[in-house]
This record gives C-alpha cells, sequence and structure tokens, in this order.
C-alpha cells in the first residue's frame, strides 16, 4: 500500500515534478504552496491518473506559522506523513544594499527556516515509528559564496549543512535526509529571481524531471546527497580544487545579469 508524501512548493518546478513521482508510484500527496488553483488542478490530475489521494493545503511558507498550521491540519486527519520533500524556494538577484528587504527576509524564511521548522515538526513521529524519508531542495549553490545572489546561495548553504548533519544523526534509526544539489534548472526560478538572463542560465539549464527523478531516487535509496547531471558533479569538483576566492569571483560573474543579444547589438551599431 502506497504512504503519503508531503510535498512543498507543489504547484510548479520541482515540486511538481517530485509530486507526479510519488503518484506515480501509488503514494497519497498533500500538495501544498500559495496558489490553490494549481494545486487543485495537479491534485485533480493526479487522482485520476494514479488513483491516490490528492489533499491540497495552500499555504504561504513565508508565514512563520504556516508549519505549524500545515502540521496541526494533518494531525487533527490524523494523516501520518512517511515522505517529507521540503521543495519550496525563490530567488533574488542583484546587489544586497539595494535589495528589498521584506523579500530578503521572507527568502531566508521560506528556504531555511519553514523547511527546518517542518522537519523539526514531523521527524519525532519518523523516529518513533522507525521510518520516514526526507527530502530538501539544497543547491549547488549551497557550496560557495554567491555575490549578485547573496542570500540566496547563503539560505541554500544553510540547507545543504543542515540536511547533511541531521543525516549523520538519524543513522540508525530507520529514517534517512537527503539533500538535492542540482546546478541551474529549467523551473520558473530564473524569472522569479530575475536571474534567466544571466550567465549563469545562459550556460544550459538542467531540466527540472531529470532533477526530480535523480533526487527521488536518491531519497528512496537513503543517499546522503544528490548531485544530477555532469553540471552539479563538475562543478562541485572544480570547487574542490579552486580557493574561495576564485570560487566567489566565477559565482559573480555567473550572477551577472547580461544585456539581451538584439539590445547589445544595438549598443555596438550605435558606437560604430
Amino acid at each position: 500500500m502506497g504512504k503519503t508524501a508531503l510535498v512543498t512548493g507543489a504547484s510548479s518546478g520541482l515540486g511538481l515534478e517530485l509530486a507526479k513521482l510519488f503518484a506515480r508510484d501509488g503514494h497519497d500527496l498533500v500538495v501544498v504552496a500559495r496558489r490553490r488553483d494549481h494545486l487543485e488542478a495537479l491534485a485533480t490530475r493526479l487522482a485520476a491518473e494514479h488513483g491516490v489521494a490528492a489533499r491540497v493545503i495552500a499555504e504561504d511558507l513565508a508565514d512563520p506559522v504556516a508549519p505549524r498550521r500545515i502540521f496541526e491540519e494533518l494531525r487533527e486527519r490524523r494523516l501520518e506523513v512517511e515522505f517529507l520533500v521540503n521543495s519550496a524556494g525563490f530567488g533574488t538577484s542583484g546587489p544586497f544594499a539595494a535589495s528589498d528587504l521584506e523579500r530578503e527576509l521572507a527568502m531566508v524564511q521560506v528556504n531555511a527556516t519553514s523547511l527546518m521548522h517542518l522537519t523539526r515538526l514531523f521527524l519525532p513521529a519518523m523516529i518513533a515509528r522507525r521510518s520516514g524519508r526526507i527530502l530538501n531542495l539544497g543547491s549547488t549553490a549551497g557550496f560557495q559564496p554567491g555575490p549578485g545572489m547573496a542570500i540566496y546561495y547563503a539560505s541554500k548553504a544553510f540547507v545543504n549543512s543542515f540536511t547533511e548533519a541531521l543525516g549523520y544523526e538519524l543513522r540508525g534509526t530507520g529514517v534517512t535526509a537527503t539533500v538535492s544539489c542540482p546546478g541551474a534548472t529549467a523551473t520558473e526560478f530564473g524569472k522569479v529571481s530575475g536571474n534567466a538572463e544571466s550567465r549563469l542560465f545562459h550556460l544550459g539549464a538542467t531540466s527540472a524531471p531529470f532533477v526530480a527523478a535523480h533526487a527521488y531516487r536518491a531519497m528512496m535509496a537513503g543517499k546522503a546527497i544528490s548531485l544530477p547531471g555532469w553540471r552539479a558533479k563538475i562543478g562541485l569538483q572544480l570547487l574542490r580544487f579552486g580557493s574561495r576566492g576564485q570560487a566567489t569571483a566565477v559565482a559573480a560573474r555567473l550572477n551577472h545579469i547580461e544585456a539581451p543579444r538584439a539590445r547589445l547589438n544595438a549598443q555596438n551599431s550605435s558606437r560604430s
């Protein structure tokens, strides 16, 4: 019989792809995101295609109380969460000193604090029954500083470090923690963060279904980390051989927002 997976950020991107994988394997779902209409359409489709129960919880994880509300609602329904997937997250770009402070604070709340909060709420029951899987969406960005996206990179450093440490603590409990660390991925992230025209995305983005499938397999196998695709693996190896200063400088260049080609061509023509 299938078990229940709680997936945050399920209205799009990696959260959506991961929800589809759980449903494919016969697991019931609790899908969480801000956009109720997207979630209800997804729940209806997954229930029809795979015969699973798919429940919708519309919550904004930028609200510090949202994780507790999610937990209490599932406890009232007497639902046991076997798989906790913390996929919700977003990024911002630009110099930190000129950033929107409220948006930066919301990003830390969603990417790091709510992730930790949900994990802490659902973990004790997993340990008590000696069964459970946790998957947190980190990033290769979390392995280095990221000028131009300073707070996003820092939030992912928290996720990477927290999940690896938690996985070590959970050895022998029957519960595992896995962190997925993709590089640039083809989702709404680039558009929302304002980084879609950066050198990082111009170099190419890995498909969301591939990243999600890699993370899903790693979680089910109880692995500590998922590095999907050759770009992620090579990027991590390069960080090991270069200095921190070099890695920071490379990240700064990759996060630089480039003008569209048409604008560059127009500028060049006006100078000639």
